[in-house]
């Protein structure tokens, strides 16, 4: 898994590289709010508990995906010139080499957004271990703010979520669908010694990775699809899912409702097709 890239056109090099880090977001889909003033309410609708915690060792998944088989390189005619491949830089020093190569293959202006950040491959790795576990780092990879204010509508003493706000999440979930899965996975397979670096800097080996980014779409896929409208309850300035099924899933599956059905069946297509391309190269 660490051998040295072949030699393609660089043409190639620039399709492949460019979609690396767009990879782990789309298993991320980290389109969380973005917090303004601290008393937004639906920013802090998911309080954390005042209660005893039992700290228990966490659960590391391990799985295998599969290598691409490389097809047997066929001599070059004489007459053509041979593009040698520069070398995978080291991981302190790949931001450019994975930056400007994504803003090749997306002009979306909130891509451009996200991938101004530093340590891009560090910070992807540790998001996507959050997003295994359902939680969302906000900090470690912020994505763009949903547009306008949280709103929702009472009748007859029921609180529901307005329906409207789901399209407050089109520009980030459109960014997001505009990225090719299957081009991901390619990149994934040409740059994954960058990635596995980063992830072995948080203790986790080659297996343990693949389990995590699989673990993570699979946290996206087991998400219900919620098509009728949906109840919440208040405490002071909460608001919480009223379905008690609801309100205990994972903080990630959460958001997607938040979203809604069709940005969330949008999203779960995005995961299965990159889940697709992974596990059969």
């Amino acid at each position: 898994m660490n051998s040295e890239p072949k030699k393609t056109g660089s043409n190639n090099l620039v399709f492949i590289a460019g979609t690396l880090i767009s990879a782990v977001i789309i298993v991320a889909v980290l389109f969380k709010a973005q917090s303004k003033p601290e008393y937004d309410p639906e920013l802090i609708a998911i309080p954390e508990p005042v209660a005893e915690v039992v700290i228990q060792a966490p659960v590391i998944p391990e799985a295998v995906i599969p290598e691409v088989v490389e097809p047997e390189p066929q001599p070059e005619p004489e007459t053509s010139s041979v593009t040698t491949l520069p070398p995978l830089p080291k991981l302190d020093n790949s931001d450019d080499f994975i930056r400007e190569r994504l803003l090749l293959i997306s002009n979306k202006a909130e891509f451009a957004k996200w991938v101004k950040t530093d340590d891009l491959l560090r910070r992807t790795a540790s998001y996507a271990d959050g997003l295994s576990n359902g939680v969302l780092l906000s900090k470690i990879f912020p994505l763009t703010a949903p547009e306008g204010k949280f709103a929702t509508h009472s009748s007859d003493g029921t609180i529901w979520l307005n329906a409207g706000n789901y399209e407050r999440y089109d520009r980030t979930i459109n960014t997001l669908i505009s990225l090719p899965m299957d081009s991901i996975a390619t990149m994934f397979h040409f740059a994954r010694p960058l990635l596995e670096n980063a992830f072995s800097e948080m203790g986790y080996n080659p297996r343990q990775m693949d389990g995590i980014i699989l673990q993570a779409i699979d946290v996206i896929l087991a998400t219900p699809i919620v098509a009728e409208p949906i109840r919440l309850s208040r405490d002071s300035v909460v608001y919480k899912f009223a379905d008690s099924e609801l309100e205990s899933l994972l903080p990630l599956q959460k958001q997607l409702l938040r979203t809604g059905p069709e940005n969330t069946k949008r999203i779960q297509q995005q995961a299965e097709a990159l889940r697709e391309a992974l596990l059969n190269p």
